[in-house]
């Protein structure tokens, strides 16, 4: 009786390693840039089963990647590496202005209790059959830039391609998305497959996305994970960065009625976050990376002026008079699905203010001349063009 028992027990035991080890594991989403600086940069991916993850980084080229060993980059918190669905890669200690190859790894995690791990496949990026995903750090000492920025898309996926479509990406250092990229957060699936799946096929896993939070990503269950999918240099979701001749800083606006809105449940608690970030505006504006920079942009969602709705008023009134002292060149807005434009001086504003539309672009080329903003249609005709000189 023993010895039979011992045989099935064997045999469920073999049948549920087995059907362990066919759960092969995959990647679902990405990988794609974020927070990329002088000498680092953080990859984002998914996979459809828990995992521990890795980048290998090698220098550019057009050997092998496997022509030798490169050094291996792993996802750790507080010291252990991280098992789950979701990989953050943060690779420091990289050289500015420097394009790099790289390869991203996962290995499935079938079983752990304890320091009992039972791992299962692999799963990766493909450096065999097509080139290795490559990226650039940023260089702040080149007189030049091109970027894109759109918004108010609404997991309307057709807009994106639409907009993208012509954009040189060989060309192109970064594309900003300025909010509302979706309607609301609600789970992972709705995020990434309503814009940035499109994203990854086109340009992410190459050319970094920055991402100005909206006021209807910071709606729904998934809204707190935004961060983790959307890391920053800073850790917030507002934060500045140098690409070339241009200091990019970038706020994030809240929502747009009053915290004690019946829309938000008791959830908001927006105005005392943009009194948080105006404080943080105040140090950023007085420092020599920020002061030494030719071109000085801020990107923030909802436009300071054009609404005498809560949020827009509560940003003109702690936001602007920061600016207005900071000589900044130009803020890039969105969220109210039409093209505005205000000149300097025209309501208070000591600086330019341009509204993208939610089916338009900015299209944008820096030099030592000017900062050149296009206005585009989704096919892709110019329908307004800005020049703004160098901030003084």
């Amino acid at each position: 009786m023993r010895s039979r028992h011992f045989v099935i027990a064997a045999i469920l035991a073999l049948l549920f390693t087995s059907n362990l080890f066919a759960q092969s594991v995959k990647i679902t989403h990405g990988p794609y840039l974020q927070a990329v600086g002088d000498n680092e940069v953080t990859i984002v991916w998914t996979t459809s089963n828990d995992a521990i993850s890795w980048v290998e980084i090698a220098p550019s080229g057009n050997d092998s990647f496997y022509g030798q060993e490169h050094p291996k980059y792993y996802e750790t918190r507080n010291g252990n590496r991280v098992v789950g669905k979701l990989h953050r890669v943060n690779v420091k200690g990289l050289t500015a202005a420097t394009e790099y190859r790289y390869r991203v790894f996962s290995k499935e995690v079938l079983t752990y209790e304890g320091h009992r791990v039972l791992y299962g496949n692999i799963a990766s990026t493909n450096v065999y059959r097509q080139k290795p995903l490559r990226f650039r750090t940023m260089d702040r000492q080149s007189e030049e830039l091109a970027f894109t920025v759109i918004n108010d898309i609404h997991s309307n996926v057709d807009t994106l391609r639409s907009l993208l479509k012509d954009v040189s990406f060989e060309k192109t250092g970064l594309v900003i998305f300025n909010g509302d990229m979706v309607s609301a957060m609600n789970d992972e699936a709705q995020v990434l497959g309503g814009f940035m799946d499109a994203a990854v096929e086109m340009f992410a896993g190459e050319v970094p996305a920055f991402f100005a939070r909206g006021n209807h990503e910071a709606r729904g269950p998934f809204s707190v994970n935004f961060p983790e999918y959307f890391p920053t240099l800073s850790g917030h979701p507002y934060y500045s960065f140098r690409s070339g001749p241009v200091y990019f800083i970038v706020l994030d606006c809240g929502e747009d009625k009053p915290d004690s809105d019946i829309e938000y449940s008791e959830l908001a608690q927006f105005d005392a976050y943009r009194s948080e970030q105006a404080a943080w505006l105040e140090k950023i504006v007085q420092t020599e990376e920020y002061l030494s920079a030719p071109y000085r942009l801020v990107i923030l969602h909802i436009p300071p002026y054009g609404s005498d709705w809560h949020g827009a008023l509560d940003l003109r009134s702690k936001m602007v008079p920061i600016l207005n002292q900071a000589g900044i060149t130009a803020m890039f807005s969105g969220h109210t699905h039409r093209y505005g434009f205000y000149a300097a001086g025209q309501e208070g504003n000591a600086f330019p203010l341009v509204i993208n539309a939610n089916n338009t672009s900015l299209e944008v080329t820096v030099n030592n001349n000017a900062m050149t903003v296009v206005h585009k249609n989704t096919k892709g005709r110019e329908l307004h063009r800005h020049a703004f000189k160098p901030s003084k």
